[in-house]
This record gives structure tokens, C-alpha cells and sequence, in this order.
């Protein structure tokens, strides 16, 4: 008689343990990428650390989302090596990456009549089975941090463009990941929630986790960001905290844009501001 075959469970992936402040969670070293015919980063050096907000800031084609997609193991370089959580990225599966890192896209789609709570609770995948007393506190927790419990319940298709980018970055938040990366995650957003955003991250950064997002938006990266990292042609071309970074004549050549850069007369937070013509 035959002997059947021994199932085994398949062993459910650890989440990382808690980060030192400083701690390294994502790093990109001698990074490359050439999409197609053309060659998108060039010897890119970023690290990304718990407690920190990094902004990625440059013009349009600079590299910044390219640069945030291989931080996120979602993009392999063609020369260099990416680490998440001190090991090379290619080493770690889907679902353990998804207990360590947590992306926003640029545009949330939904094909199907999810609900905005629905959109939420996806974020819980990581987790399914592991903490289920966790999961709707995560999930309530998220929504309300981005102001979209007053519309958990209608479908995430029928909501405006800034609705939409709230509720997706409650599914981010409910991940509870500890190194979030948001791309453009304020392109849609009206001043108050841009200002919530940045504090969210600020609030990520303070308990302990690691932050990068792409940022358009100067006087934002300026007074949310730890620090910033300016692209452009696809290469780091200033690394440090804003006050040291930002100044006239580095943004002024790498936007081809006259740039002012004055301390706000209440608080001293930079502002960067074009030279206007009148």
C-alpha cells in the first residue's frame, strides 16, 4: 500500500523586530537602472534609517519614483545592490517584504466595488491569521489618522482624486510596516491634508519607524523632512538635512529656475520660493 505524502504547513514569515533610531532599513549602493534605451539612475548612493523622514526631491525625470521603486525591492537595478532591512533584497519573499516595507503608489486603482474599508483592510494581508485582534484597530486606526472613516463605507471608485489617495494611504498605514514609502503621496491633496501627510509621517518617524517619500513640493520636504536627497539625470546630486541642502544655487541650477531660499519670519523653517518676474 502506498503511503500518502506528509503536508506540511507552510511556516508563516516573522515580522522584523523593533529598530535602534538610526538603524539602516532600506540603502541603495552604487545603484543603476536603465530602463529601455535610456538610463534612468547612475551610481545612486541612499541610505534610508528608523526615526527619519527622507524626502526625494528633483524635476520631473530626475529619478526619484525609480529610486523609490528599487528602495522598495519592487524594481531590480542593473548594477549595484539594494538591501531592506540589512539584506539584499532579492533574498527576501513577497510576504516577508510585506511585513517590512509598506508603498504607496503614485495612482490607487480598484478594479473591482470595494468599499473604502475594504481598501483599508487589505493592507492587513500581511498579517491575515497572525493578529486578528490587531486588524480592524489597524484598519480604524488608519482611516481615522487620514480622515476617511465619515466614508469607510462607499465604494473607493466613487471618491474624489484626494479622497482616493487618503484611503490608500490608510491600506499603507494599516500595514503597519515599519519603513514606509510614499510616492508623491500629496500630489492630489488639498492644504489641509497635505499638511496631515507630512504629520502622519513626522508621527511614523517619532515612534520609530522609516519614512521616504518623493516630494514636489520644496517648502514641504523643508519643514517635514529629516532630510533630503536632490536627484537629477538620475544621479544624488546633495544628501543631508534640509538646512544644509537646500540652498539658491543648488536649486537653481538643478531646476533650471531662479530659487530663493529665505527662513519663514515665525519659527525659521526654510522657504523656497521661484523668482518671479513682475
Amino acid at each position: 500500500m502506498r503511503s500518502l505524502p506528509v503536508l506540511r504547513a507552510r511556516r508563516r514569515p516573522l515580522p522584523p523586530p523593533a529598530a535602534a533610531p538610526g538603524d539602516v532599513l532600506a540603502e541603495a549602493e552604487s545603484v543603476s537602472v536603465r530602463l529601455g534605451d535610456r538610463q534612468v539612475l547612475t551610481d545612486v548612493d541612499v541610505q534610508v534609517r528608523a526615526g527619519e523622514v527622507l524626502a526625494l526631491v528633483g524635476p520631473n525625470g530626475a529619478g526619484k519614483s525609480t529610486l523609490l521603486s528599487v528602495l522598495a525591492a519592487d524594481l531590480p537595478p542593473a548594477a549595484g545592490t539594494v538591501r531592506v532591512h540589512g539584506r539584499d533584497a532579492a533574498e527576501w519573499s513577497a510576504s516577508e517584504l510585506a511585513l517590512r516595507r509598506a508603498v504607496l503608489p503614485q495612482s490607487a486603482t480598484v478594479s473591482f466595488p470595494f468599499t473604502v474599508a475594504d481598501v483599508v483592510r487589505m493592507g492587513r494581508a500581511p498579517w491575515t491569521g497572525a493578529r486578528p485582534e490587531e486588524d480592524e484597530a489597524a484598519v480604524a486606526e488608519a482611516m481615522a489618522a487620514t480622515e476617511v472613516t465619515a466614508f469607510s463605507g462607499r465604494p473607493f471608485s466613487a471618491l474624489s482624486g484626494g479622497e482616493r489617495a487618503r484611503a490608500a494611504l490608510a491600506r499603507v498605514l494599516a500595514q503597519s510596516a515599519p519603513l514606509l514609502m510614499l510616492d508623491e503621496p500629496t500630489a492630489a491633496l488639498d492644504l489641509r491634508h497635505q499638511e496631515l501627510v507630512l504629520r502622519l509621517c513626522r508621527e511614523r518617524a517619532r515612534a520609530g519607524d522609516a519614512v521616504v517619500v518623493v516630494l514636489h513640493d520644496l517648502g514641504l520636504a523643508a519643514a517635514y523632512a529629516h532630510r533630503v536627497a536632490v536627484l537629477t539625470s538620475g544621479r544624488v546630486e546633495a544628501d543631508g538635512p534640509p538646512e544644509d541642502v537646500f540652498t539658491e544655487s543648488l536649486l537653481t541650477r538643478v531646476y533650471d529656475q531662479p530659487v530663493e531660499v529665505l527662513p519663514h519670519p515665525r519659527g525659521g523653517t526654510l522657504l523656497v520660493l521661484p523668482v518671479r518676474q513682475r
